[in-house]
């Protein structure tokens, strides 16, 4: 018979509720502001419900009626600096934490409302109805709020997408030390998903001032928890991680009062993430002005009992037995919240025609669709620009590549405390797996953040990080095929984030990772990203071939404010070139391509190992080739002044890359080619990629799915054979 110990978890979990001496001692203004938002909020969302009712919200409308105690219970033990982030059911969060960001003193449930309530009224609703006075400038809709001045720092349409972000800014306070806590609210949906679960786990470990709020409503859209968990008191979560866990009934907000106050405490003095699971009831189905029960999978009887318990009436039952609030006066808030709402709604909805529509001066400009999709680089203004030809100062001739990238961010982190990075064993094996943070660690520990194995976690606290404002984080990717793991915080958080929420929240992050074709790593590590990243937008891209560009672009990449990919390649980590032997500040511009090799008979368009590739096949061949490292891939940063002037002279186009043909940079490349170029053409464009299957363990199956040597070589006799100059035979 085996011996049985019964094991016990490192944090708490406990249920938190008011008792009648909590009720009995809670401060009138505490609980007048908790009145007041939630019929605020209250009134907000039924006007947003009526709006969807006659079609004039396009898209989504994720209301939260029933769900206000949390809210507005959290909220109101906020500070001014405390930040909040939330789902796409988030209104009712982004409005309590707004609220007490322009009435800081409170709301009283008998004044009347000052200007700032209801400029922020009409705000928010101009935004849920995509209009360009909106928060986001109409952009946001009901999913993507921001308002960053009132700490709201954006609520997400991706279930649970956010949260790493939010784990970010907690990061960023805990660094300064201000006693600022991040709320990071979401359903019980996405307490099942991956980044919620690799967050928690992060934070734990790093003790971050972040609350994992989870408001189970218990229905992801239309599926009950119980039909998706064994454990559906989603604050056990916490016992997993370490991480202290409050549960607490969601319709009374004093309880969640009480239960965020005890949260603050706890992160506050630096003990790291608390979670709070507030059970709540959204009384309408997922989107839209009914009732889950019209849909079938709930019973009228079940919200019937639910709304017996509504929050507002709660509160203000217990406000009256203790003389805090009299009848009259709650009767007159209710009117003057639905009286405030009607009025600004009547501000951005008019009848034309019999019919009620938006008015038309509201709707943003079509010019502004591209806007802030990226920002207009003017942080670059009065930088020192270097090309290896024109440099002045001392050079070391046979530079190793791999140590120049380790030089240039020590460089940086010396000159500025806001870099952080971040990655798998960069603290590690003297500099990561190739030597990249070498020595790094020693000098800045606290800036050197190995992270777990949780790509979709630490890129997304990254985001939050640069998001923030005080930190540039720099993100290193073991391998690039890393990015499927982190796909979402890649594409859908970071490279979307500027152009979704308006067009003028900076975006500074990096993410290095290295092209490791020809290691034998086979089908998973081994891909090029250049044509996945140059495909989506918002994100910068630049590729450095020789040790001298890698300093200058390295450096633009730390000072631009847009996200940006540094491509390495594991075949140039150990060649040599010239850099510079001290001076490690010029930047080379995003967007300036480089002429590496005159010619006068076809232009080359390459990137990292195959710049050289393709000078050393052209000059076997004797082919006077224009060979044009292109550095920076992006559509917003391909120079196409320098593309254009080469393929004018020589009239003939070929694009040299290693990678795979589906995920291949130079497919879309050759299509903006044939646009731009089509006339000058002599010949259709040519191009040289690796096959359609990834590589492969085995030396020989690898090297056929690369591009190599010989492939550019046939490439460029094809296209001499068709300007009529074949080149013999060897």
């Amino acid at each position: 018979m085996p011996i049985t110990t019964d094991l016990s978890p490192r944090s708490f979990w406990r249920e938190i509720r008011a008792s009648d001496d909590d009720w009995n001692s809670l401060d009138p203004g505490i609980a007048g502001s908790m009145l007041v938002q939630m019929h605020l909020i209250r009134a907000f969302e039924e006007k947003v419900l009526d709006l969807a009712g006659q079609g004039l919200v396009h898209g989504p409308a994720h209301s939260a009626i029933g769900q206000e105690g949390g809210a507005a219970g959290s909220a109101v033990a906020m500070r001014p600096g405390d930040q909040v982030n939330g789902s796409h059911r988030a209104h009712h969060q982004f409005l309590a934490k707004a609220l007490g960001y322009v009435v800081p003193k409170g709301l009283d449930p008998a004044a009347p409302f000052a200007a700032p309530v209801r400029d922020l009224s009409k705000r928010t609703l101009a935004e849920i109805l995509g209009l360009a006075q909106g928060f986001c400038k109409g952009r946001g809709g009901s999913m993507h709020l921001r308002w960053a001045a009132s700490g709201n720092l954006g609520t997400n349409a991706i279930v649970g997408g956010g949260v790493p972000m939010a784990a970010g800014a907690a990061w960023a306070h805990k660094r300064a030390g201000t006693g600022d806590v991040v709320y990071t609210y979401f359903g019980d949906g996405a307490t099942n998903i991956g980044s919620v679960l690799e967050t928690m786990n992060l934070a734990a470990a790093w003790k971050l001032p972040i609350c994992f709020f989870i408001e189970n409503n218990r229905y992801a859209v239309s599926t009950h928890v119980e039909e998706t968990t064994a454990e559906p008191r989603l604050s056990s979560r916490g016992l997993a991680f370490g991480i202290p866990a409050f549960q607490v009934d969601g319709m009374d907000a004093l309880s969640v009062y009480l239960a965020s106050d005890a949260a603050n405490r706890i992160m506050r003095a630096g003990e790291g993430p608390v979670i709070i699971e507030a059970d709540v009831y959204r009384y309408f189905h997922q989107n839209g002005p009914l009732p889950g029960s019209a849909f079938g999978y709930r019973g009228k009887e079940e919200e019937a009992q639910w709304r017996a318990r509504d929050p507002l009436e709660a509160l203000a039952r217990e406000m009256m037995e203790r003389q805090m609030l009299g009848a009259e006066t709650l009767e007159g808030l209710r009117a003057a919240c639905q009286s405030l709402m009607a009025e600004v709604a009547g501000e951005l909805v008019e009848t034309a025609d019999g019919k009620r529509r938006i008015v038309p001066a509201l709707w943003p400009e079509e010019s502004f669709r591209d806007f802030g999709l990226r920002g207009d680089l003017s942080e670059f203004d009065g930088a020192r620009i270097e090309e290896l030809e024109s440099f002045a100062g001392a050079l070391e001739p046979e530079a190793k590549f791999i140590d120049i990238v380790a030089r240039v961010m020590d460089r940086r982190m010396a000159q500025d405390d806001r870099i952080v990075v971040l990655g798998e064993d960069v603290h590690r094996l003297k500099g990561g797996t190739n030597g990249a943070t070498r020595g790094l660690s020693e000098k800045y520990p606290d800036r050197i953040l190995g992270t777990p194995i949780s790509e979709n976690a630490f890129t997304g606290i990254a985001a939050g990080m640069a998001a923030d404002g005080r930190v540039r984080p720099v993100i290193e990717f073991m391998y690039p095929d890393f990015m499927w793991v982190a796909a979402d915080q890649v594409f859908n958080q970071i490279g979307k984030a500027r152009h979704m929420f308006g067009g003028e929240n900076a975006m500074p992050l990096v993410l290095r990772t290295k092209v490791a074709m020809g290691t034998g790593y086979g089908s998973q590590h081994s891909m090029d990203p250049a044509g996945i990243f140059a495909t989506a937008p918002g994100w910068r891209i630049v590729a450095p071939s020789t040790p001298f560009d890698y300093v200058g672009l390295m450096n633009a990449a730390l000072q631009c404010e847009d996200p940006v990919l540094v491509l390495e390649h594991v075949d140039l980590y150990a060649s040599t070139g010239a850099a510079p032997a001290e001076d490690l500040d010029y930047i080379i511009p995003l967007g300036r391509a480089k002429v590496v090799r005159a010619g006068r008979d076809v232009t080359v368009l390459s990137y990292l190992s195959m710049v050289e590739q393709s000078r050393a096949a052209a000059e076997r061949l004797g082919v006077d080739a224009e060979i044009i490292d292109l550095r920076s891939l992006d559509r917003a940063g391909l120079d196409w002044e320098t593309i254009e002037a080469s393929i004018r002279k020589t009239g003939n186009v070929l694009i040299v890359e290693q990678g795979a043909a589906g995920t291949s940079y130079g497919g879309w490349l050759a299509d903006e080619l044939q646009r731009r170029v089509f006339d000058w053409l002599d010949q259709p464009i040519r191009r040289v990629h690796g096959a359609e299957a990834s590589p492969s363990i085995s030396r020989v199956l690898e090297a056929a799915a690369c591009a190599r040597p010989q492939d550019i070589e046939a490439a460029l006799r094809s296209v001499m054979a068709d300007q009529g100059r074949p080149i013999a035979a060897e």
